[in-house]
């Protein structure tokens, strides 16, 4: 039996990773710290991953270590010996050496900030000290160097988060502005719930190179395969894999002008994928008890606005979902980073004269949806990852979604 130890573990998409390395069965340990003498001491368990926080626990239980993890004090791959012994070895020092090589940072004579002193950050300073870093800085709350002190390092080269702050459900929260480091090559976040969090938005909208901890996640989940089945599997499977878990993961976000078939596209995806469909004014609705042109007429617009931002911030946070925006929310800077952290973004674009017009709240002629479209396309067209012509077939324009992403 293989799987994977850790204290919480309900969203983990090791099992999901790893089904596509072997058929081997995969299942997650939870067990809380006093129950680990009796974890280790299981003979049934051929060999297992391990996450936070037990990986200085599996490191003082095996017999032998491999070099990585001695170097790095701290063990993730626990594989029991045909004599029973336990071997420990740290596969994330290969996984954070993918990930950022597959980003294009270079560490060789550079100044890397570490956010955070934990675990994973000893992972993240070893492969960057290998790698010739100049510098070398660890920013913790109370430390030496903080986030009270940070504009010390403002002359940084690269910085990787290593803590949770911007993790599901804390999404959006973030440690430090990257617009300060006028020096910064690259950014690297090892969260990967969300897709993107804010410090990745914040580095995407500034042209940093970046990248998300599933990049890590899925290379070390490859070498501990290796070792599983005894078999070299390439390492031209991550990318492959990783691909599929994030499609798998990630939202499919639709936006465009009102009566465009956001609604009637996003129900039919749902049922090609297997997916839920979350409709923003629907939630809006089931939120205030109203129906939208009530909310408009009650309150005003920018009641509703606020409502939408709610709205788009929860449904942001989901995973593998459809999500069918109302024409405006694109509008607002905060729901387009609520939408982007997990969604793939499409832009439905349909011919003006040929969009539904009823019950719509502000386009409700066409000379408004005229005046509306030209205050919107650019904004529809900047934040779209894919464009895609609405055809008077809704099922003709879902065909056009499904294989634009997959």
């Amino acid at each position: 039996m293989y799987g994977l130890l850790g204290r919480k573990l309900s969203h983990s998409l090791s099992p999901q990773i790893h089904a596509h390395f072997g058929d081997y069965p995969y299942e997650l340990f939870c067990r809380e710290p006093e129950e680990l003498d009796e974890f280790f001491a299981d003979k049934s368990l051929k060999a297992y991953n391990v996450t936070i926080p037990y990986k200085v626990d599996a490191y003082n239980h095996c017999d032998t270590l491999s070099d990585t993890a001695k170097k790095i004090g701290s063990v993730n791959t626990v594989i029991r010996r045909a004599d029973g012994t336990l071997y420990g070895d740290n596969t994330d020092y290969f996984g954070f050496d993918y990930m950022s090589k597959s980003c294009g940072a270079d560490y060789k004579g550079k100044k890397v900030l570490v956010l955070g002193s934990g675990g994973a950050s000893l992972t993240v300073c070893t492969v960057a000290k290998d790698c010739g870093a100049r510098e070398i800085i660890v920013v913790s709350r109370n430390g030496e160097n903080n986030y009270e002190n940070i504009s010390k390092h403002y002359d940084a080269d690269i910085i990787v988060n290593t803590t949770p702050v911007g993790m599901y459900p804390n999404n959006g929260e973030r440690l430090v502005d990257l617009s300060a480091f006028k020096s910064l090559e690259c950014a690297l976040d090892l969260i990967y719930n969300p897709c993107k969090t804010r410090f990745l938005l914040d580095a995407e909208e500034l042209g940093i190179p970046h990248a998300n901890g599933l990049t890590m996640l899925v290379a070390q989940a490859l070498r501990s395969a290796e070792q599983f089945i005894d078999q070299k599997l390439g390492d031209e499977t991550i990318e492959r894999v990783y691909n599929a878990i994030l499609n798998e993961q990630k939202n499919i976000v639709l936006i465009g002008m009102p009566g465009c078939g956001k609604s009637t596209v996003g129900k039919l995806l749902a049922e090609k994928l297997g997916r839920e469909l979350l409709d923003t004014d629907s939630e809006i609705v089931k939120a205030d008890g109203r129906t939208i042109p009530e909310i408009f007429t009650a309150e005003g617009e920018p009641f509703f606005r606020s409502l939408e931002t709610e709205a788009c911030k929860n449904v942001g946070k989901c995973l593998a979902k459809i999500i069918a925006t109302g024409g405006g929310a694109v509008m607002k800077k905060e729901n387009r980073d609520a939408l982007k952290q997990n969604g793939t973004v499409v832009y439905l674009k349909k011919d003006l004269s040929l969009l539904a017009l009823d019950g719509r709240p502000l386009s409700k002629d066409e000379d408004a949806v005229k005046k509306i479209y030209e205050a919107r396309k650019d904004t529809y067209e900047a934040f779209a990852d894919f464009t895609i012509e609405v055809s008077p077939d809704a099922e003709i324009t879902t065909e056009r979604v499904i294989k634009c992403i997959f």
